[in-house]
């Protein structure tokens, strides 16, 4: 059974067509592309591709451009699950107030990261971390529970909020250094370390909450850019979005 999973953030769409919808399917093809270019998927990027039997994503970028992703869709003629955060879904419990309000990539990382708890040993807790426009920092105890997490601006946000609201200050591309001595390099510091602060007082929280130290894992567009400067040991995985939503397919599957 032919899967293909959709990742619709702020800024890009990414896509996965898997031969079956388990972790562990053999991956087909993938790609992304910018919001503004969704309209050429079907004639593009998935002319070509074998037609899926099953689609399932999670979108935050809204309405309407879920309508836009679903037109590009009739490709196939086939329509697609949509991941809304509830109360607990493929092992993992929801403790946000409010569990419908939780962002749906968020609940499908984390779905993603304590099924990679699990493969890897004994269950610990873990924090997940996303690195894109926003920056979330969530942490879920040994039983899979998610305690919570916590957000903050982007390092692009946090630069161009600077620029707009700082008079004669422009924002250059500068290095992460320990002691920046150029406003450059100052301002790409103080972002990246501004995040890489957020995510240890979480991994403390949570250390301190469970008796034992958290597995972090870290994703998004802009982890890799991270990782090099936390100050707590991370593991970069770049699925871990689409991991979660084999894992949400693969227990959707079994109650059927």
């Amino acid at each position: 059974m032919t899967f293909l999973a959709l990742d619709v953030g702020n800024t890009r769409l990414k896509w996965a067509l898997y031969d079956a919808p388990r972790i562990g399917a053999r991956l087909l093809a993938h790609g992304a592309q910018f919001l503004e270019n969704i309209e050429k998927l079907a004639e593009g990027d998935w002319r070509d591709l074998p037609a899926p039997r099953w689609v399932v994503g999670c979108v935050v970028a809204g309405d309407a451009v879920k309508r836009r992703v679903q037109e590009q869709l009739e490709l196939w003629d086939v329509a697609p699950q949509w991941v809304v955060s509830s109360s607990a879904e493929a092992g993992l419990v929801n403790g946000y107030d409010h569990p419908a309000r939780l962002g749906s990539d968020r609940w499908v990382a984390m779905i993603g990261a304590r099924q990679r708890v699990l493969a890897q040993g004994p269950s610990r807790p873990c924090v997940v971390v996303m690195v894109g426009t926003a920056v979330t920092v969530e942490a879920i105890d040994a039983e899979g529970r998610f305690l919570g997490g916590i957000i903050l601006p982007g390092h692009g946000i946090m630069l161009r909020a600077l620029e707009s609201g700082t008079a004669g200050l422009h924002v250059p591309t500068g290095e992460v250094r320990d002691f920046p001595t150029n406003t450059s390099d100052a301002l790409t510091s103080g972002g990246t370390f501004a995040i890489a602060g957020a995510v240890q007082r979480m991994v403390e929280n949570l250390r301190h909450h469970c008796g034992a130290d958290p597995v972090v894992y870290m994703t998004g567009g802009a982890g890799w850019k991270m990782a090099p400067s936390m100050s707590t040991q991370v593991e970069l995985v770049d699925s871990l979005i689409f991991d979660g939503l084999l894992e949400i397919a693969d227990w959707r599957l079994l109650a059927v």
